[in-house]
């Protein structure tokens, strides 16, 4: 059991979270959801006391609970560890949980010749499923995961929504998959930030993630429809007011002092109508609701024939230094398609985006954008946001990229600051900008929606739906796959096999 009362976080006099009451209890599936930015990764370190860069107030009572915590992203401290040198810190930890070791590696596909490689060595999904392993062998009480599903082939994600939905312990966890989100969680905590992000303010129900953005959406019309409508009436009755005053007020002007009761009726009438427009301009509206508005983007002027022959790939073998992922594999895309490679972790998914957008980037015929599996593979080059997005930019390039930036929801300060402040869906977002600044007609894509809110996704997919160019993309995003995808392929080590 964890139990929350009156915590308060900010950063640099900004308050991400104000007075929040929670209790854990065993069995409790609590996500927590919110755009980027808005605490959701700062709340977990906060109660694990791991946070650095915030200020923390309010009771935190884990009970005596031992804490297992995932982190979005393997410390680069541990990388140049084996696998085995990152599960077992001493050998005494060895023998208590190698009955267990086998049964794990199992459940989420992977061998024991895993154990002998260097962290460094392994895919994104690797990554994370030692990550996984390390939290299972070590038994803990409650779960913190943060970001969980990131790189995860669709079978170990299938696995872990069956083994959240199964155990007892209670989990707190941070996702942008609305599949796990929808199949898992039984509790939302929604952080927010609102009135252009000076105002925080979090919602905590006990209900399911589906019910929950339903309701949200039904209240949020309810009470915008409600507070246009009183609007609406307030005005006809200030007009109609206003117009009876200016009559009263031209009878007044016009009234000769040889009426002087006419002229005491008429006050007497003006100062009733002064009450009536006191009282009128006293009347609580209902508001319409204030919440954080979903980011807003699309491609313009680019349109590919649908004839178009964008790649023939026929590679013998795909390999990383010496290591053989897969062989004799063809592909033959063409304009408009939709395409998406989906595959076990490791198999060479990111390695073989990779060498296609290399074949593809200079071509005078088509213009490629990437987004990578790590953003700072590319990001690294650039200091700040606009240096990336227009690093040759002319004044109205920068405008028009500061109005793109408004859009996807950036703030100033996140506009004009060093990408290496941001926020991991930040970073993502920003990809999304430079792919339609440039107005790219081939996009090669990388698990374009891992890192997004699962509120902001829809409008991701819903965008990409509508584009008019070729996008050849990896993605375990089961929406995306089912909402986007035209051309579905599996990579395995002998190949890629068309699956749709």
């Amino acid at each position: 059991m964890l139990e929350i009362k009156d915590l308060t976080i900010s950063i640099s006099d900004r308050y991400l979270i104000k007075n929040l009451n929670l209790i854990l209890n065993n069995g409790d599936k609590l996500a927590i959801i919110g755009e980027e930015g808005n605490g959701k990764s700062t709340l977990l370190k906060s109660i694990l006391g791991i946070c650095e860069y915030a200020e923390i107030s309010g009771n935190i009572n884990l009970k005596g609970n031992r804490i297992g915590y995932l982190e979005q992203s393997i410390s680069t401290d541990k990388l140049d560890k084996s696998v085995y040198e990152f599960l077992f810190i001493d050998e005494s930890d060895y023998y208590d949980k190698i009955n267990n070791l086998y049964k794990y590696l199992d459940l989420i596909s992977l061998t024991d010749n895993i154990l002998k490689q260097k962290i460094k060595t392994l895919s994104g999904g690797e990554k994370v499923k030692i990550s996984i392993l390390k939290l299972l062998l070590n038994e803990y009480d409650i779960l913190f995961l943060d970001e969980p599903t990131n790189d995860l082939d669709i079978s170990t994600l299938e696995w872990l929504e069956q083994f959240i939905n199964n155990t007892n312990k209670p989990i707190m966890y941070v996702s942008h998959d609305e599949t796990l989100l929808a199949n898992t969680a039984d509790m939302i905590l929604h952080l927010e930030q609102i009135k252009k992000k000076t105002e925080c303010r979090h919602t905590l129900l006990k209900i399911d993630y589906d019910t929950y953005v339903e309701q949200r959406l039904r209240k949020i019309e309810k009470q915008t429809l409600v507070a246009k409508s009183e609007k609406r009436e307030f005005n006809k009755q200030q007009e109609k007011l206003q117009r009876i005053m200016q009559k009263v007020e031209y009878q007044q002007n016009a009234i000769t002092r040889a009426d002087p009761h006419g002229a005491a009726v008429l006050k007497k009438k003006m100062h009733s109508l002064k009450s009536q427009e006191k009282k009128l301009d006293e009347t609580e509206l209902t508001e319409v609701p204030d919440v954080e508005e979903s980011i807003n983007f699309f491609f313009e002027d680019v349109e590919m024939p649908r004839t178009k022959n964008v790649i023939n790939l026929d590679i013998d073998e795909l390999k990383v230094s010496d290591k053989v992922l897969s062989k004799n594999i063809k592909l033959d895309v063409i304009g408009n398609i939709y395409l998406c490679i989906i595959g076990k972790n490791g198999v060479g998914k990111s390695t073989l985006i990779k060498l296609i957008y290399n074949e593809l980037k200079d071509r005078n015929d088509v213009k490629v954008g990437y987004m990578p599996q790590t953003y700072d593979d590319i990001l690294n080059n650039y200091k700040y946001v606009l240096d990336f997005i227009c690093p040759n930019g002319s004044k109205d390039e920068i405008t028009k990229a500061r109005m793109f930036l408004g859009n996807m929801k950036f703030t100033r300060e996140e506009m004009i600051s060093n990408i290496k402040d941001l926020s991991n869906g930040t970073k993502s977002k920003l990809f999304l900008v430079k792919l339609v600044l440039d107005k790219c007609d081939v996009l090669i894509l990388d698990e374009p929606t891992r890192n997004v809110s699962p509120l902001s996704n829809p409008v991701i997919r819903k965008v990409l739906n509508e584009y008019k160019g070729t996008i050849i993309s990896v993605s375990h995003d089961r929406k995306y796959i089912n909402e986007v995808v035209n051309a579905l392929y599996i990579l395995t080590p002998d190949g890629l096999m068309k699956e749709r």
